[in-house]
């Protein structure tokens, strides 16, 4: 492979197994795990695990997962969904009269904490793929949390602000501050809470968590807090492996999780953009990145109605992603003008987070994304077990003519997203994911078309500065990373997009990101690592 040094570093290779995150000591625990024999499904795991532990400003178990497998043997793409579902007591009626004057709850109240779907992810990712017990896998995470570790600088910056916004106020939040406080970077945090939290998953199971002691602390604090979440309703809770969606983009095939995730986002606006030669307009021109975000607009107007729980509202999925209704939304982007009113179509139906992937020496690949939500996600923890419980539910629409609209048992739409390439024999290129909110569809649209059309190698795909339309809504506000040259701000600007320059810390909007490729040929892996955080891509 010949590569331009066009990046911020050189990308990282090698051929007995690769790992990305956004922590190096969880890259260690990855590589440890593929050391001792494991699988890419086992190192994933490590390698979450090791992040709850390292960033737990971004992740945890009180969380949800996804992932896609590449199981080499047979040359195919499996999807997980290890997301949980609102408690069976709240309904609707309950959750509006809580609701503020907008019609959405406050972010961090105790009706967003959906039934954490996380360790479930683990425990099935591990049973179906792994090679090693779960015992094993979560051994580096457990002694990452009881020796404690040094805080990584912007892990640092971003637990200040989380005790700020929500460990303060949340119960049993002081778990996760050093006397009141956020450790500072370098700081030894240590974690013994979390640990016995990850030992009693690594002896007995994810029962541990949803049926023992551990589901026992969290219905307590969460009714102590004002929720209504029930025992029940964690005993049910079960991870799904489900059919992965996807679409062909130029030479490769694209997948990703099918809705509640936003997957479908990316491959909507991949599907647009690919009657266009970005390829003839200089990357970080005005009108490739007009295209980009108006493709972007056109996907989000579709996907923020028809993502939704597929078990109550299924999307029609196989005439969203046809290349026919491509070009009818296509049609109405304008070349000129950016649009900031699009309306989802109309398919004739026939029916905050860290990202990290793994690549073993035996060619299977796991994408694999693990979330909070919103940082801390509610800041709640129960007590004396180390972890905080996600706010997912913040993301259910109290409209109850909405797809998404908020009930009972029911799973909300989730920004939460991993990818996978292949090339169209089906043979593996690629893990790849970019986290945060709803920039992650944004950012799997620009990580691909900076692969796909121009041939960068995953470091400089990841380094290239991007755009985020801030809410996930065709009327976003289009904020622009530092990079992003000012005439083309400004002619983006004249085109009608309302533009918004963002520098310094607040670059975590652009989400931060992981891929490994592996050449077809030769099998070395090639990886990248995002600058916008702390990590690396490491091989064994």
């Amino acid at each position: 492979m010949s590569i331009s040094f066009i990046s911020r570093r050189s990308p990282v290779m090698g051929r007995r197994g690769m790992v990305a995150t956004s922590q190096p000591l969880a890259v260690a625990a990855g590589l440890e795990i593929l050391s001792r024999g494991g699988t890419a499904a086992d190192a994933a795991i490590a390698a979450a695990a090791a992040l709850n532990v390292t960033e737990p400003t971004s992740t945890g178990i009180g969380g949800d997962a996804f992932a896609l497998y590449y199981e080499a043997a047979g040359a195919q793409v499996y999807a997980l969904n290890a997301s949980g579902r609102a408690p069976r007591d709240l309904t609707l009626e309950r959750a509006l009269a809580a609701a503020r004057p907008e019609g959405t709850l406050p972010p961090f109240h105790p009706y967003t904490i959906t039934v954490p779907g996380a360790c479930s992810g683990w425990e099935a990712l591990v049973q179906r793929f792994g090679r090693l017990s779960l015992a094993e896998v979560l051994s580096p995470a457990i002694r990452l949390a009881e020796e404690g570790f040094p805080v990584a600088p912007l892990t640092a910056y971003f637990w200040a602000r989380g005790v700020d916004r929500q460990l303060k106020h949340a119960s049993n939040g002081h778990e996760l501050t050093i006397h009141g406080r956020a450790p500072l970077a370098g700081e030894i945090f240590r974690n013994p809470g979390l640990a016995r939290t990850l030992r009693a998953v690594a002896q007995e199971g994810a029962a541990a968590f949803y049926q023992g002691k551990i589901a026992q602390a969290i219905v307590e604090v969460v009714q102590e807090s004002g929720g209504c979440l029930r025992l029940e309703d964690l005993q049910v809770h079960q991870a799904e492996w489900v059919t992965p969606i996807s679409t062909t983009y130029r030479h490769c095939r694209v997948w990703e999780c099918p809705p509640n995730g936003q997957g479908l986002a990316a491959l909507l606006a991949l599907n647009v953009l690919e009657g266009f030669d970005l390829s003839a307009l200089p990357p970080l021109s005005a009108e490739r990145l007009h295209l980009m975000a108006e493709a972007m607009r056109l996907a989000f107007a579709d996907t923020r109605w028809f993502v939704a729980d597929p078990h109550t509202n299924p999307a029609p999925l196989e005439n969203l992603l046809s290349k026919a209704y491509a070009a009818e939304r296509r049609a109405l982007l304008n070349p000129q003008r950016a649009v900031l009113d699009q309306q989802r179509g109309a398919p004739v139906a026939s029916s905050d987070t860290v990202y990290l992937c793994v690549v073993d020496g035996q060619g299977n690949a796991c994408s694999f994304i693990n979330s909070n939500y919103m940082g801390f996600g509610t800041g709640i923890v129960p007590a004396g077990w180390g972890f905080t419980l996600q706010n997912r539910g913040h993301n259910f629409s109290l409209d109850a003519q909405h797809p998404n609209a908020l009930a009972p048992g029911k799973r909300p739409y989730h920004t939460i997203i991993p990818g996978m390439l292949t090339h169209l024999d089906g043979s593996l290129w690629g893990p790849f994911g970019v986290m945060g909110g709803f920039m992650q569809p944004q950012g799997h649209m620009q990580v691909v078309v900076g692969l796909v059309d121009d041939g960068l190698d995953p470091q400089a795909a990841l380094d290239r500065p991007r755009f985020c339309l801030t809410n996930g809504t065709a009327g976003s506000t289009l904020a622009l990373e530092e990079g992003i040259p000012f005439d083309v701000a400004a002619r983006l600007a004249s085109m009608g997009h309302p533009v918004q320059p963002v520098t310094g810390q607040q670059r975590a909007l652009f989400g931060r990101g992981q891929i490994i490729l592996r050449e077809a040929v030769s099998g070395v892996l090639i990886g990248g690592s995002d600058p916008r955080a702390d990590g690396c891509a490491m091989p064994l």
